[in-house]
């Protein structure tokens, strides 16, 4: 799984920040996890495999943000040892 950061400028509130949520739900139906923080200028998402999203980009460019940045790394979940944990013992 990989993880999105986004860096975006012209997020001014919570109201941008669901905006772009919901473009980017829109756009791709298989992102995860997806969170946007204005204060950061950053959105972050999942996807289940290496894909060009510059349709997601171009999306979020039509709503008037401005995408200066894009991140891609591996995602581990923090859920993972307590799983291990938990199914151990069983």
């Amino acid at each position: 799984m990989l993880k999105y950061t986004l860096k975006i400028d012209g997020m001014m509130c919570g109201m941008c920040e669901a905006h772009i949520n919901d473009c980017i739900r829109k756009t791709n139906d298989k992102a995860k996890k997806i969170n946007s923080n204005h204060h950061k200028k950053i959105t972050t998402f999942l996807l289940n495999e290496d894909e060009n999203i510059d349709n997601i980009v171009l999306a979020i460019k039509e709503l008037g943000y401005n995408v200066y940045e894009i991140n891609k790394e591996e995602y581990k979940s923090k859920n993972l040892k307590l799983k291990r944990l938990f199914t151990k013992n069983k």
